[in-house]
């Protein structure tokens, strides 16, 4: 069964072919292929030249090759031989060169210091690494130093010097204060390049005593401070306030309050300076001035103009900088400096020199046996490079002799080699600036072709269209590639066909007699390959009754009509379109096959209406305008849109322009305001018209923009305030010429799927504007913290591009730039991505916790180095579980853990919620993109006693005449060893006043209690709660009465109301009397000072919950207000008894988390910390309870049982 292979429209599949192109330089990288072909080593990957590397940590020192068999490394430090198997510090990566010093265990990162070579060989030669200069970043403490504050005059000139400690690499500075804001700077103020701060004049808001200059070390990620600077400015006034103090009055200032005076520059010094700067570079070019009022600083160059695009002002224009720059901007540069009272001038004589740079650096070459080649290495600089060549990692003076080498400066000539002849060669060209160096292998080859295409690929493409068939091909000598079509056809020849270097057949014009079976046979002297592959022609799709524009009164009904022909073995899909988007999604909207119908037309349905076409190979649309118009009751004269424009004609037809014109339509008695020009690319997009411009109504030709490699058709419209015409006839074609892209794709992002990849994509251009045929993407990548050169691949017909085989989660640049036939798009931007992330090596460690209360804990932990995390550090999290006591491991059951995230780095966090006299454990795990690392060892803890829950339920049962039973169940939540149960109970008179308390303490292990000697047919109240050691909980309430003794009732029922006597009535009025008269004896003693004796009335008549509590039992010690007792105490009201059943719902357990915050609700911060502060919380009271209700004082009900 053929394979399928569908080529979209268009020329852009030759990309996918063009860009595996084999040269006599380069090996395909085909796995297959490679698997049997030897290969001298080729260094892949190596540390950056000038290595800065961080003491704190682990010395890694990069060199990765490969080659056919796997090369085997060595290393020289400092011009010898390095021994690693000498020293126990330093690892090799197996299968790699990379070594590892282990200094974070033992060791110092100076012992390390040198100039260290990398060197892969194997059977065909031997290629080597740069020289890595391998230093110990540094970033020393300030030289302690006494600055004295400055004091100077309002408008004088001042420079705050910073004098940074010298650091590697350079630290960067910048001027802060106290309170760590950057100092603000302006035209006036500002800081240097050396990193001092000049004032052209101070002004009295300079004053402050916290200038202070910092220095950040950005390798060891430190920052270091000088000594803040005072300074003092002082107005004329002050000073001559300080002169009139110590002088005569003939020595006082002028009025006048500032001394203005013309520029005179703080740095450069003098008339002239030089400045020395490297090809590639920053230059930067710097004046600073002083003088009242501030100077204006203005740049020229003496000798020419300054380069647009590459010259930026910084410093508020006291700096000049030009980037990437040149031999051509050397020169002489004048920095002036000008004020209302004059100018100067300064001149910077700029000298550019070069490190060595690439002119053509040698490429891999691969030969047959007696073949001839060349390797050419040039390069330039200033001053001139010279060259030398080495051949496997030796000077090539004192190489073995090869008899088919000759060299002649800067080329190395080979003529009828041999395998022998194999081998690396390396180009070094220095200066007194650097060097380049450059491995370049000789790999001489004997294989007959082979034909790296699948056998039997099928492709499919529409008739008159370009058809590319692939021939991928290899071998040595580099084979011919022939072409046949048919069984016993002839070579096709390149009158009609188009042969391409890299075998692929291209077929101009695909018609219908392109069907059939071709043959691609490659040959060398060795041997012949050759390989088949089928081609099918279909018909093109075509719309053969577009929908037609409409004008449709307000309500009715319109309907689009779009008949489509295809090809019978595609599939075709037809989608409608309103607006160039989705058709609303409304019932009123009707898609049938070919029909579009739209019911009860609104204001809102007007707007273009576009069929589109799509087959698996090509796609075509067409349009129709719908114009909403409101009824009309009476037949209307003939208005209408205009009638569609004709007699288009080009003209003027030049590479980027054209001059179109027409004859307008009837404009049917409404006056046409504007055309519309929509043009078609035949090439890229045909059937599809897109908007071109417009132009008033009163103009009949339009000069019209044109880009590259585009086959035009223009179609115009007119408009009218009833819409737009139908389009006119298309114009004649216009084929437009071919050039480089102009933009660069967009969206381009650089991140990692796997860990050892990075995924590039881009969004494509798409057909117009590729602007020219063979339209391919150049993909390029380095690592961002190297200085590797890029690595670059072409690639067509994708948006996407896999670079395997990368160190896990590595900062990379990326960049990616079109390119056709013609030539290059401009330099693309430079983005920054990531390689693929990794899960997390290493667990947080000495993971600690610190109970806070019976249900809080706080856990710390240290950090995991960043560099162990492999991925965006995404924070931390805590797994926390009940365990079984003395024990981690899990027993049958489930035991369902607890997860808290803490975000970004932090090393803390609260652990809510916990239950009071549990034992925990918990582990705690770092989190990047890709997931959670190892869990730390389990760290187990123990939470205190807390107080107890409620008793789960109180019933009073058998009552009698002076006893009633108690019966109760144990707290739900003991919340530790519960110590005993506490009974507080009081009788409840007739008119709900409450009696005296009575304390009563039960053992814990006891659930029923009898109260024997109670008063008969009295109500009682009861409280009850349990005890830890940690204190008491919530208590339960009941209420319960005595049974009535019955003969004594009967008895009082028989006795003569002595109420009705008369006797008894006088009585009682004499006692009120007596009482009458001792209130008023009393209240006139306690006006003249006396004493009412009612403290010792309260004394002795206590109640004991109204005493204060001792600290030795765990309660507060504080008086309360006899209100709030007697509100604590108070009876039920009758509507709010106890039901029927006599249990009481348990309370909620006081020890809640509302209780630790300051609202009603108690809230952690991300990191489980509480908000709000811990408030102490007073003790309920026994007789507290919703069922309360209101009564008099305690004292008051006493009394009323005397």
């Amino acid at each position: 069964m053929p394979k399928k292979k569908r080529l979209p429209a268009g020329r852009v599949a030759l990309i996918l072919f063009l860009c595996q192109m084999i040269s006599a330089l380069e090996v395909p990288l085909d796995p297959k292929l490679l698997e049997d072909l030897v290969q001298p080593p080729t260094i892949t990957q190596q540390s950056p030249k000038d290595y800065i590397i961080d003491p704190r940590e682990n010395i890694v020192i990069q060199c990765e090759a490969k080659g056919k068999p796997p090369p085997s490394f060595s290393w020289t430090r400092n011009g010898t031989h390095f021994d690693i198997d000498k020293d126990p510090l330093v690892t090799m990566k197996p299968g790699s060169g990379t070594l590892t010093i282990n200094i974070m265990s033992e060791g110092k990162a100076e012992t390390y210091e040198g100039v260290y070579q990398c060197t892969a060989r194997n059977e065909r030669g031997a290629a080597i690494s740069n020289n890595i200069v391998v230093r110990p970043s540094r970033s020393p403490l300030w030289t302690k130093e006494k600055l004295e504050p400055i004091t100077l005059r309002n408008g004088q000139s001042l420079v705050l010097p910073c004098r940074p400690p010298l650091g590697l690499p350079p630290p960067i500075i910048f001027w802060m204060d106290n309170s760590f804001q950057r100092l603000p700077q302006s035209e006036r103020v500002s800081q240097g390049l050396n990193g001092d701060l000049y004032f052209s004049n101070v002004l009295p808001e300079d004053t402050r005593e916290d200038y202070i200059c910092y220095a950040r070390f950005n390798h060891t990620q430190t920052i270091q401070q000088k000594q803040p600077i005072s300074v003092k400015v002082i107005s004329v006034d002050e000073l001559n306030d300080t002169i009139a103090a110590n002088l005569s009055d003939t020595e006082f200032y002028s009025a006048k309050p500032n001394r203005e005076r013309p520029p005179t520059f703080l740095t450069p010094e003098g008339n002239t300076s030089n400045k020395e700067e490297l090809r590639g570079n920053v230059l930067s070019l710097e004046c600073i001035a002083e003088g009242l009022p501030t100077p204006v600083i203005y740049w020229i160059k003496e000798d020419g103009t300054l380069p647009t695009n590459r010259t930026f002002y910084r410093n508020f224009k006291k700096t000049l900088q030009i980037i990437q720059v040149s031999e051509a901007d050397s020169g002489n540069y004048q920095c002036i400096a000008k004020n209302a009272l004059g100018a100067i001038h300064h001149t910077i004589s700029v000298t550019v020199k070069a490190a060595p740079y690439w002119i053509l650096a040698p490429q891999n070459l691969v030969l047959s046996p007696g073949e001839d080649g060349s390797l050419i290495c040039r390069a330039n600089g200033n001053p001139k490079p010279r060259i030398s060549w080495l051949s496997n990692g030796v000077p090539i003076e004192i190489a073995p002799d090869d008899p088919s080498r000759k060299i002649d400066g800067d080329t190395i000539i080979f003529s009828n080699v041999q395998e022998r002849s194999s081998a690396v060669y390396q180009c070094n060209a220095s200066n007194e600036y650097g060097y380049l160096l450059a491995n370049a292998f000789v790999n001489v080859l004997a294989e007959p072709p082979r034909i790296l295409t699948s056998a039997n690929t099928l492709y499919q493409v529409i008739a008159n269209r370009p058809a590319l068939l692939d021939c991928a091909f290899f071998g040595s000598p580099l084979p011919t590639i022939e072409w046949f079509k048919g069984a016993k056809g002839s070579a096709l020849r390149d009158d009609i066909y188009v042969l391409h270097e890299n075998g692929t057949l291209e077929i101009p014009v695909a018609q219908k007699d392109s069907t059939g079976t071709y043959t691609c046979v490659a040959r060398n002297k060795l041997g012949m390959a050759k390989n088949e592959v089928h081609l099918e022609i279909k018909d093109p799709t075509r719309i053969i009754k577009q929908p037609e524009y409409a004008v449709v009164q307000r309500g009715s009904t319109v309907s689009f009509e779009c008949k489509v022909k295809h090809d019978h073995t595609l599939t075709l899909t037809i989608t409608w379109l309103k607006d160039n988007g989705e058709l609303p999604s409304d019932g009123r909207f009707t898609v049938d096959k070919d029909h579009l119908e739209v019911a009860d037309v609104r204001d809102s349905d007007g707007g273009a209406y576009t069929c589109v076409a799509n087959t698996t190979l090509d796609m075509v649309s067409a349009s129709a305008v719908l114009s909403v118009v409101a009824p009309t009751p009476t037949p209307a004269p003939i208005y209408d849109v205009p009638n569609p424009p004709f007699d288009l004609e080009l003209t003027d037809q030049l590479d980027k322009s054209v001059q179109l014109s027409w004859t307008p339509g009837d404009d049917n008695n409404r006056p046409i305001t504007k055309f519309i020009i929509e043009y078609e690319d035949a090439m890229h997009e045909a059937g599809l018209w897109h908007h071109q411009t417009e132009v008033s109504g009163m103009q009949t030709t339009a000069q019209l923009k044109l880009s590259p490699y585009v086959n035009y058709s223009f179609r115009v419209m007119a408009v009218n305030s009833l819409g737009r015409s139908l389009p006119s006839e298309p114009s004649e074609q216009y084929l437009t010429k071919a050039a480089e892209p102009d933009t660069n794709p967009t969206a381009v992002e650089g991140l990692g799927s796997e860990p050892d990849n990075l995924v590039i994509t881009w969004k494509p251009l798409n057909g117009f504007e590729s602007n020219g045929p063979g339209l391919q993407y150049k993909v390029s990548w380095r690592q961002k913290d190297g200085d590797d050169e890029w690595a670059s691949v072409v690639v067509a017909n994708v948006s996407k591009y896999i670079v395997s085989g990368t160190p896990t989660f590595v900062p990379y640049l990326v960049k990616v730039q079109a390119l056709n036939d013609v030539g290059f798009a401009p330099e693309p931007a430079v983005v920054m991505g990531h390689s693929g992330e990794d899960l997390p090596m290493v667990a947080p460690g000495n993971v600690r916790v610190n109970v806070v209360n019976s249900t809080l804990a706080e856990v710390h932990w240290d950090p995991v180095p960043l560099k162990s995390i492999r991925g965006h550090l995404q924070g931390y999290r805590i797994y926390y579980w009940k365990a079984q006591e003395g024990s981690l491991k899990r027993n049958r059951r489930h035991i369902e853990k607890k997860i808290l995230t803490f975000q970004g780095s932090k090393t803390h966090g609260m652990l809510p919620g916990l239950e009071p006299f549990s034992h925990y454990a918990l582990n705690v795990r770092v989190v990047n993109g890709k997931g959670e690392g190892p869990a730390s060892p389990d760290r187990v803890f123990n939470t205190p006693e807390g107080v107890p829950s409620a008793p789960s339920s109180l019933k009073i049962i058998n009552p009698t005449l002076d006893s009633l039973t108690l019966e109760w169940d144990p707290p739900s939540r003991p919340n530790g060893i519960l110590t005993e149960y506490t009974l507080k109970y009081q009788p409840i008179n007739s008119t709900h006043e409450l009696g005296p308390l009575v304390d009563l303490k039960i053992p814990a292990n006891k659930t029923r209690w009898t109260l024997k000697n109670l008063n008969f047919s009295t109500r009682y109240k009861f409280y009850f709660y349990a005890q830890t050691a940690a204190g008491s909980g919530s208590q339960i309430t009941e209420e319960a009465v005595t049974t009535v003794d019955e003969g004594k009732l009967a008895m009082a029922s028989r006795q003569v109301d002595i109420a009705t006597q008369g006797w008894f009535i006088g009585l009682m009025c004499a006692v009120a009397l007596l009482i009458l008269i001792l209130l008023i004896v009393c209240f006139i003693r306690r006006n003249k000072g006396g004493k009412y004796p009612v403290k010792e009335k309260e004394d002795a008549h206590a109640d004991p919950e109204i005493q204060p509590m001792k600290e030795d039992d765990g309660t507060f010690g504080e008086y309360r207000s006899l209100e709030s007792d007697a509100e604590d105490h108070k009876p039920l009201k009758k509507g709010s008894r106890t039901p029927s059943d006599r249990t009481v719902k348990k309370e909620d357990s006081d020890d809640s988390l509302v209780d630790y915050g300051e609202g009603v609700n108690g809230q952690f911060n991300e990191d489980g910390s509480f908000i709000g502060q811990y408030s102490g919380k007073k003790e309920k009271e026994p007789a507290e309870g919703n069922e309360s209700s209101e009564a008099p004082s305690p004292v008051n009900a006493m009394n009323s049982f005397v």
